[in-house]
């Protein structure tokens, strides 16, 4: 154990960082997260850090390559300020599906950002959810990727039957939707699609049987959201009796809310990796993970195991 718990955070999702520091019953440290008049950020942490364990709340969600900047300036004055150990815990990872070259002369953006954030003085990493779980690899330093089926399934637990059919909208996510299914006690379906390019995906068949089930779409990301959309009318179409939607992140990029609010799909659950109190969906249902990346912080601070929390 190093010093005391420090809690910072910068602007991207100050209410996940209010809860978790409500949960832990540990204040907010004192800094400066904003903008000097040329748009350049700036950053002043207002009490000492020496030799405390201090861990940086920030998510990288929109404005994306704001919320990175914040974060690295961050890292970096704690870093100058002598802190004993330095955590950023980033609920939602920027640039993870650029996490290879699938294209000659492209960037592996995934792990730039991981080196600018060791770099820049984070010691250990928290994430939920990384869209791809090999960029743990691209760190040279401890990453705990927790997982939110837990806290998804805690929400869906008491509204789900024996009539209900897991769904993963492609082959990469099958085994999230075996996690889920298994804790609800129900089988799973796989969504065929293809990509023709970048944010559009073509939904073509449906691996398993769903008729006359509740089907529930489980992913790690909404994006533009053209996926579950299209794989809800796939799933009516298949006899599934209604559709509903569960992921970690709640992007809900351009044309998605507009996208959810007229199709077939019944409920939209969402954790609070990302701020969406601000979008008007009368279907969504936000829950929170703030006791989830407490209770991480808290293990981590006393020495104990984490394991649990990747399940």
């Amino acid at each position: 154990m190093t010093g005391s718990i420090k809690l910072l955070t910068g602007t991207s999702n100050q209410k996940l960082a209010k809860e978790v520091s409500e949960y832990l019953n540990i204040p907010l440290s004192d800094a400066i997260v904003s903008r000097f008049s040329d748009g350049e950020v700036r950053v002043q942490i207002n009490e000492s850090m020496r030799g405390e364990d201090v861990f940086v709340i920030q998510s990288l969600c929109h404005p994306i390559n704001e919320s990175i900047m914040e974060l690295l300036l961050i890292l970096d004055a704690i870093k100058r300020a002598s802190a004993g150990r330095i955590t950023a815990v980033i609920p939602y990872y920027a640039y993870a599906r650029q996490d290879r070259k699938d294209k000659p002369r492209v960037p592996i953006s995934a792990r730039l950002l991981a080196d600018l954030i060791t770099v820049a003085g984070a010691q250990r990493v928290v994430v939920v959810d990384l869209h791809s779980p090999q960029i743990q690899g691209f760190f040279n330093i401890p990453v705990d990727n927790l997982h939110a089926l837990g806290v998804l399934y805690d929400y869906l637990k008491d509204k789900v039957d024996g009539d209900t059919v897991v769904v993963s909208p492609d082959a990469g996510g099958v085994e999230r939707a075996r996690l889920l299914a298994n804790k609800i006690g129900c089988p799973i379906a796989i969504i065929y699609k293809r990509r023709p390019e970048p944010n559009v995906a073509e939904v073509l068949d449906i691996i398993g049987d769903v008729k006359g089930k509740r089907a529930i779409i489980v992913d790690d990301i909404i994006d533009t959201a053209g996926t579950v959309c299209a794989a809800s009318e796939l799933l009516l179409s298949k006899g599934a009796s209604r559709v509903d939607v569960v992921a970690t992140h709640g992007l809900l990029s351009g044309p998605a809310v507009e996208r959810l609010r007229k199709s077939p799909i019944e409920e939209v659950v969402i954790t609070n990796t990302i701020p969406a109190e601000h979008k008007n969906l009368e279907k969504l249902k936000i829950v929170s993970i703030a006791p989830l990346i407490g209770e991480a912080i808290r293990r981590i601070h006393e020495g104990e195991s984490v394991s649990m929390l990747f399940t």
